[in-house]
């Protein structure tokens, strides 16, 4: 009975949060401009790493469009998420060269060790899993990115490794 009675703390714990702060100043500065949302939601998924049900609320509220709306628009480009991202995005290509040189059987092994499915986040937060379609790098496949690095000619052996250096770079403070 204590409990309901002391009423929700999400407001109070918001107000600390610098975050909600940065993004009620980019819905004022983008509110009642027409074709604002998009820039909205990338401007707030910057802010917070990935767009939570209560940032979407706050946008369809200060931009004053429906809920559905901003739903529909993060629904539909691959360039925003409603799931957190880990700090690494690993993504394993599987276009035509990279599928026939092994590119499979790399990814089973990163979903192996990385512990989950694709378009999901370890538990750690350190990698995200994607699979993408072409990297432009035919000649090294199979191919890996991590964030901005390349690995080709890739066996799933190799995989432990490569992601031990993220691991352990994290672990001494260097990424």
């Amino acid at each position: 009975m204590e409990a309901a009675t002391r009423g929700c703390q999400c407001h109070a714990l918001r107000a600390q949060d610098e975050r909600y702060k940065r993004l009620g100043e980019i819905i004022a500065q983008y509110a009642g401009q027409p074709g604002a949302l998009i820039p909205v939601l990338h401007h707030a998924q910057e802010v917070f790493g990935y767009l939570p049900h209560d940032v979407q609320v706050l946008v369809a509220e200060g931009l004053d469009v429906p809920l559905s709306e901003v739903d529909g628009v993060i629904t539909f480009y691959s360039l925003f998420t409603s799931e957190p991202r880990g700090k690494y995005k690993i993504g394993i290509c599987l276009g035509t060269a990279c599928y026939v040189k092994g590119a499979a059987a790399v990814l089973e092994e990163l979903k192996k060790q990385v512990g989950v499915d694709i378009g999901k986040t370890s538990a750690d937060g350190l990698f995200t899993l994607e699979v993408t379609r072409c990297v432009g790098a035919c000649g090294l496949a199979p191919v890996m990115t991590i964030g901005d690095d390349v690995y080709g000619r890739l066996t799933p052996e190799d995989v432990a490794g490569i992601l031990d250096k993220y691991i352990q770079a994290e672990k001494n403070g260097k990424a």
